[in-house]
This record gives structure tokens, C-alpha cells and sequence, in this order.
């Protein structure tokens, strides 16, 4: 790998005798992980059933390091069981500690590795917004949202500055993995190599000074900010923390930890955990549920059938917008005013004036015991219904979770001993 020589000379100069050791570490392959995701599938559970050789990542309690290539594609992976993550990347999350009942903010969410963890955390209570300022990006961290089962994360895309207004002293505990250089991805993304400058650095840094400085207005009195990056430049890293608090003395720094891909296995990774002292603790109006009676009462028809108990298995308010779309709100989400929203709690269905379809995202936050209707499926099986084809079951026509063993994949509709596909075309495999 032909790396920059003013990178190297940056790398030799910060680490001075282990800097031969650093070196060598890129010839050896990119490090790949997955972790297990506890909302699905405890992780013991998940080890007996998962069919590759794992090893555990020390600084992630549900993180493992794998070997094969082209996890997406298995059944498991649709189905929300685990998160493919870099190793390194899995570091940040677990510091701030987030918790059951609390109001958490993912700055720079995209596509939802550290997003997704905060939510193993908090277990579906408390309030989770995940945002993320390209909308590209944004769409990505919502379908991984989805796909995970989160059932408390509401998904915005929104400028860093125009949260802060909204939301100032609001969020107990702020994650801000902030855009960088990328210097501990070359080896993962060789692009990222031929687009390193020290130009880019400069502009990194700038930029995440002004992001980091919207994180900490959004934070309240008393509360956790953790800034992480996967890279190794002081502008970006150390030098960006010590300039930070030189501006605000109401933070400190509570520790530090800069991962190098000679030191851990691993490509990178840098995370600062920063405590504000007791001061502001803000509030927001409640999110602006918009009620529909008719609606409602398609979906509590349905409700009956579908569930295995006849009604919804999770609490909130159901809100269905203009266009027929219903979603399920937690108690407690805010309103977000002007501010894009792709998701906010559940997706439940939507309504066309006289009956309730299902939408994909309510059968993946539920589990096999939820659903009325549970069409399990081996390996194989769950490969033809992920291609978009029918299968095969001897339940009662009308709605049906399918999954892979108990793991729902998605909707199915029974008609006559066969199952109906759902599965959005966008999310199946090529055939």
C-alpha cells in the first residue's frame, strides 16, 4: 500500500520508536467484526447457533472478530441478528454508557453501527434521536435502525447547528463520531488513501470544532458528551479535545483512548469522554401526535388477527400523518418542529381510507412469541423468501410474520397454504 509520505513523516514524528511496528501493521488484511445484537438474540444464544468461527473483541462485550467475507447475505444478518462493524469502531458507543429512560443524541449517526448500540443499551426505553446531515447516509441509518428492531430511535436528517437550537441542554448523553480524514480506514477504503491531504485534515478539524461545539449545547448540566474519530491526526484528535476545553470550562476530560492498528487488533479509532458539570438541564415540547379514529380502528381490526394477544405488545401513541402512514410514538419523544424526520418510534403500516396494511418495520421489531401467525423457516427456506418468492405453511390465511428459525425477515400474507411475499423489493436479494 503506497501511503502518503507527509502521513507517514505526521506518524513517525507522534510515535516516534513504534513507528516501524505501526508500519507494518498495514501489511495485513483489513480487520473484520460483527456484533451481536442483544435486542434479537442474547449473545450466548447467538454463539450456539451461529454457523463461523468468532473471537471476542476486549473492549465490546457483544463484539467478535470474524474471518469470512459476505456476512450481509446470510438469513441472520436480515434478519437484525448481528451488525457488521470494524472492530476499532465498536469502542466509542460502550463509553457513554447510555441507559434505560434517558434522552440520547447520536450526532453523526450514518450508517448506524454506534446508533444501534446505544439502543442495546437503553432496551427500548428512553428516548434515542439518530441524526445524520447527508440524506443519502440518512436513509442508510434508517433501514439499519429498522432492521435491528430499534423501537424507541426517532432518525432525523438535520445541519448539527439547527438541532442545537432546538434542542439546547435537552439530551442526557451525546455520541458525536464526528467526519474525519479516515486515516484508520485505508486499509479498509484504499480511496480514502489517494483523498488524504493535509488540506483535508485542516478542513476536518474545522469542521468538527463546530459540530462538537452544537453537541455540547445540546447537552445538559451534569451530562456525558463522548467524541470519537477513526483516525490518527492531533488536529483531529488529542489537539481537538485540548482546544475544546480550553474553551469551555464546564467540561472535563474524563479519560481517553486512541487505538492503533499495531497496538490492538484493529485499524483505528479515538474516543474522548467528556463529563459537563451540573448547570442547564433543558426541556421540549412533546412530539405532535395527529390523530385518526378511522385509522385507528382499521388498526385495531387488524391488531386483533395479527397478534398474539390481539393488540400491539409495545406502549406509546399512535400517529398517523396525512398521507395514511401510521407510526407507534414513544412516550416521552419530542416534538422536532421544522426539523426532517424519516422515522420517529414504529412504523406500523398505513392506512388507505379503509384498511391498514403492515409496513416491514413492524415485523422487525417483534418476536417470534408476537405474532399470531410466525411462519419459521430453515436457512435454505429463508433464502427463497428473501429472494421475493412464495413459500410454503399450513396456517389460516390472513397476515404472518416470516423469519428464519424465530427471527423475523419480514411480512407475508397466507393465502391457501402459501405465503404471500412482502418483502420490499429494495431489501431482497438478487436472484
Amino acid at each position: 500500500m503506497n501511503l502518503p509520505e507527509l502521513f507517514l513523516a505526521r506518524m513517525k514524528e507522534k510515535l516516534g520508536e513504534s513507528f516501524p511496528d505501526f508500519l507494518s501493521a498495514y501489511q495485513n488484511p483489513p480487520v473484520r467484526g460483527l456484533r451481536v445484537n442483544n435486542l434479537k438474540i442474547p449473545r450466548e444464544e447467538f454463539l450456539r447457533r451461529f454457523p463461523y468461527s468468532l473471537a471476542p473483541v476486549p473492549w465490546e462485550e457483544n463484539g467478535f472478530y470474524v474471518q469470512e467475507e459476505k456476512l450481509g447475505a446470510h438469513p441472520y444478518h436480515f434478519a437484525g441478528m448481528y451488525y457488521l462493524q470494524e472492530p476499532s469502531a465498536m469502542c466509542a458507543a460502550p463509553l457513554l454508557g447510555a441507559a434505560e429512560g434517558e434522552r440520547v443524541l447520536d450526532l453523526c449517526a450514518a450508517p448506524g453501527g454506534k446508533t444501534t448500540r446505544l439502543a442495546q443499551d437503553m432496551k427500548g426505553r428512553g428516548i434515542l434521536v439518530a441524526n445524520e446531515y447527508d440524506s443519502v447516509r440518512a436513509r442508510a441509518l434508517s433501514q439499519n435502525v429498522e432492521r435491528l428492531g430499534v423501537t424507541n430511535c426517532a432518525v432525523t436528517n438535520a445541519d448539527s447547528f439547527r438541532l442545537a437550537e432546538r434542542f439546547p441542554a435537552y439530551f442526557d448523553k451525546v455520541l458525536v463520531d464526528v467526519p474525519c480524514s479516515g486515516e484508520g480506514m485505508f486499509k479498509k477504503e484504499p480511496l480514502s488513501v489517494s483523498g488524504w491531504s493535509m488540506e483535508n485534515v485542516i478542513y476536518c478539524a474545522r469542521r468538527q470544532a463546530e459540530i462538537l461545539e452544537n453537541a455540547a449545547r445540546m447537552l445538559r448540566g451534569g451530562g456525558t458528551l463522548v467524541y470519537s474519530t477513526c483516525t490518527f491526526s492531533i488536529e483531529e484528535n488529542e489537539g481537538q479535545i485540548a482546544a475544546f476545553l480550553n474553551r469551555h470550562s464546564e467540561f472535563e476530560a474524563v479519560q481517553t483512548h486512541a487505538l492503533y492498528p499495531h497496538e490492538v487488533r484493529g485499524e483505528g479509532h479515538f474516543a474522548a469522554v467528556l463529563k459537563k458539570k451540573a448547570g442547564e438541564c433543558g426541556s421540549a415540547k412533546q412530539f405532535a401526535v395527529q390523530t385518526n379514529k378511522g385509522a385507528e380502528r382499521a388498526f385495531a381490526d387488524f391488531a386483533k388477527d395479527f397478534f398474539a394477544e390481539g393488540k400491539l405488545p409495545f406502549l406509546g401513541k399512535i400517529s398517523t400523518l396525512s398521507d395514511g402512514r401510521m407510526y407507534l410514538i414513544p412516550e416521552g419523544m419530542p416534538d422536532f418542529g421544522g426539523i426532517r424526520v424519516l422515522r420517529a418510534g414504529i412504523e406500523l403500516g398505513e392506512w388507505d381510507g379503509k384498511l391498514f396494511k403492515p409496513a416491514h418495520a413492524l415485523a422487525m421489531c417483534l418476536s417470534g412469541g408476537n405474532a399470531a401467525k410466525f411462519v419459521s423457516l430453515g436457512i435454505e427456506q429463508s433464502e427463497t423468501y428473501l429472494r421475493g418468492d412464495t413459500v410454503e405453511c399450513a396456517l389460516a390465511n390472513g397476515w404472518c410474520v416470516v423469519g428464519v428459525e424465530e427471527f423475523p425477515l419480514g411480512m407475508g400474507k397466507i393465502v391457501n397454504g402459501r405465503v404471500k411475499n412482502h418483502l420490499p423489493k429494495g431489501l431482497r436479494k438478487i436472484k
